[in-house]
């Protein structure tokens, strides 16, 4: 199975102070584990939590559940401070941790 990825969308540029949107859409199976008779077990995949950083500091934690559909979709709003990386991690049940980053610029 390929890795999870996520697509991150932020404006093309932000004045400094300017609350801005990020909309995070993760691919991931959010594989529950079933047990069919006669079949080996299989291990659960889901997501069971989102975080989102910004210039180094924590600006969004989220805590999800087998409840949430396959490819999660967040959004969320930042204060554009300066010019950096906003960096996506996700963190799989079984411990596999998967992250991405986007530049936001600031002028």
């Amino acid at each position: 199975m390929e890795p999870a990825l996520a697509r991150i969308t932020l404006p093309p540029g932000a004045r400094r102070d300017e609350v801005v949107e990020v909309r995070v859409l993760v691919r991931h199976p959010m594989e529950r584990a079933v047990d069919a008779p006669g079949s080996m077990p299989s291990l659960r995949r889901i997501v069971h939590t989102l975080r989102a950083t910004y210039g180094g500091e924590e600006v969004f934690r989220m805590a999800l559940s087998t409840g949430i559909a396959a490819n999660p979709y967040v959004a969320f709003f930042v204060r554009a401070v300066e010019s950096g990386d906003v960096v996506v991690e996700w963190i799989e049940d079984g411990g596999a941790v998967h992250r991405q980053a986007a530049r936001l610029n600031v002028g």
